[in-house]
Order: C-alpha cells, then structure tokens, then sequence
C-alpha cells in the first residue's frame, strides 16, 4: 500500500464527508433565512443573530461554526462575528446569481430519500418513473436549473442560433418539450411577448406546477399541457429540449417526432449536460456530479419508459448526435453554445 496515496484518499474523503453532513445543514439556513440575514445585516455573534431572528442560540452557534468551518460562512476572531463574504452572497443567498447552488443540496438530500428504490433497481434493472421519485425532488431541479436558464437563454443561447432571435421577436411558435415547471417557457415567454409557447411535459404534476406559474405571470402567450415527447401536436418555429432528452426513454423516436413538428425552416434546440464522449475525460468535478445524479435519477428515469435507451447525463455530443441525427432524421447538426455546465446543441430538418 503507497502510504502516500492512502493519505491523499483519506484527506478527500474527509472533505467529501465534510460537504454530505453538510446537506441538512446547509438546508436549514436556508429555509430559516439565515443565509440572507448574514448577507443583508452582518456581521454578527452567535448572540445578536439569535437576538435578530429570535432563534437558540446555542444552536446558531454551531451552525456557525460549522458552515464557517466549510468555508461557506467566513468567521472574524477579533470580533467573533460571522459573515457573507460577495462571493458567499452569490452561492448561498442570492437567489438570481448565476452560481446560486443552494438548491442542489435539495436534490442531493432527494436522493438520499430515494436511496432504497435506487438500490432494489440495481438488482432486478428496471427503472424508476419519475412520478415515483420524491416530490421534494421536484422543486429542486427547477430551482437548481432556474439560474442558469435565467442568464443564459436570452442573452447566450437563443442568440447563438441563426436567426431565432429574429423570428421571436417578429413572433414566432416555440414548444418547450420536457418544460418540467415550466420555467425556462414562462422566461422566453416573457422575452418575447410577439411569441407563443406551449410547453409539454408527461409528469401530471410538473405541469400542474407550471401552470401555477404562468397563472401567477398572467402571461397570454404561454400555456402548459400534458404530453409524451413522441406524440404531442402542433407546428412550430422553435423547439426546446432543456436538460431532458438524456432522461427519455426513446429519445431517438422523441428526435423523429420533433423533426416532424418542425416547420421547414424551423430549429430544434437541446440543452444538455456538458459532457465529453470517453468515461475518462469526463472524471472531473463536473462529471461527478452529473454522474451521481444520472445514476439515482436520470438512467432510473429513463429505464421506467419504452425502449429504455437510458443515455445518462453524461451521454455526449458523439452520442447524441446519432440520437438526433442518425435516429432523428436532421440534417443539420452543430454545437451552438456552451458554458462550464451545459452544452447547447443546435439541429435543423
């Protein structure tokens, strides 16, 4: 045994377990606001952010030092106060920054919830639906997504595509497939109000979800139904694929239906995980998360449907290409856009 190496291995373990007993924690600051006091009112003591928010003490005190001790919170020894540093702001307690992460520690604490249908799915292989993981899940993933859509779709992705700004701005018709809550619809909505969106989604709930949204916008040019990927109607300008197409069961026969929902001079856009072709170049940070979440939710996900093909997160751009273009019929086929977490991949009939 090279003692060294066991030594590096033991040092990453205890960061990791650092970051998973973290979760519950991290959790609680911000459903108790504790994240956004500290950012709008700090520094203060254990003491004056108990006076502040009227909870104990003794257990803001190791909240604290906890979350000072993952470097999420920054602590002062000549004063014993705690604080939000800008950069801890952005990631904990400003929810339109585009590195706003806290809720990714709501999907991670789904997944452990999920642990013991994921588990009972590696001995028989069948798959787990997406109605069937936790709810909590749910709003997770959309509050997750939602800052990335938020400055990116506008400003970097749509642009990136030949002439679809243009087109949605004279007004156009978008589908926005696999819309989940519906909240990259109800943005590109509001973008483009000459525009009309539809978004589809076979979840019952997720769509009952969206329909809340656009409900609480009162926006007319943007509406949600209940519908399969390969079998939803209409004819349409642009259609959207944000972060799903890897979760479907036949994405290939999903591809094949989209193209013939395409006007003949319209635009399929896939929004993906970012990802390379070869398992080694995808051992990353990146990749390990993707990975871990494509393993608990996106493969049992896919494994529950028809066909099954169960691309995972990290499928990539060679892969799906053959999905799109081999299996879907497009002629035209281009990565369009990236950013350190996403690829956006432009097909056209």
């Amino acid at each position: 045994m090279n003692e060294e190496k066991l030594n590096e291995l033991v040092g990453q373990m205890l960061i990791d377990l650092g970051g998973a007993f973290s979760v519950p924690l991290v959790r609680i600051g911000n459903s108790l606001g504790l994240f956004k006091t500290l950012a709008e009112e700090g520094p203060f003591t254990s003491h004056e952010l108990a006076h502040k928010t009227g909870f104990a003490e003794r257990y803001l005190r190791e909240w604290l030092s906890a979350m000072a001790a993952s470097k999420y919170i920054t602590y002062e020894t000549s004063d014993e106060r705690f604080s939000l540093s800008e950069e801890q702001i952005a990631i904990f307690a400003d929810e339109n920054s585009p590195v706003y992460l806290v809720a990714a520690f709501g999907c991670a604490a789904a997944n452990i919830h999920n642990q013991d249908k994921i588990q009972a799915v590696f001995k028989t292989g069948e798959g787990l639906s997406w109605g069937d993981q936790p709810e909590c899940l749910f709003c997770a993933v959309a509050k997750f997504f939602r800052p990335g859509y938020q400055h990116h779709i506008m400003q970097d992705w749509l642009p990136a595509l030949d002439g679809v700004v243009e087109k949605l701005e004279q007004g156009a018709s978008v589908a926005d497939v696999g819309c989940g809550h519906g909240l990259s619809t109800i943005m590109m909505a509001e973008a483009f109000p000459n525009s009309n969106f539809v978004g589809f989604d076979f979840h019952d709930g997720s769509i009952a979800e969206a329909n809340k949204h656009v409900n609480e916008h009162e926006l007319g040019n943007a509406r949600f139904q209940t519908a399969l990927a390969k079998d939803f109607d209409g004819e349409f300008d642009l259609i959207c694929m944000f972060d799903c197409l890897h979760d479907m069961g036949d994405p290939t026969g999903a591809a094949a239906h989209i193209r013939s929902r395409l006007k003949s001079d319209g635009t399929l856009m896939v929004v993906e995980p970012i990802a390379e072709d070869a398992i080694q170049d995808n051992i990353n940070p990146i990749g390990r998360l993707y990975y871990a979440a494509s393993t608990m939710v996106c493969v049992p996900t896919s494994l529950a449907q028809e066909v099954g093909t169960a691309l995972g997160a990290q499928a990539g751009e060679k892969r799906l290409r053959e999905v799109i273009v081999e299996g879907g019929g497009f002629s035209h086929f281009r990565r369009a856009a990236e950013t350190p977490f996403n690829m956006v991949l432009e097909a056209r009939p």
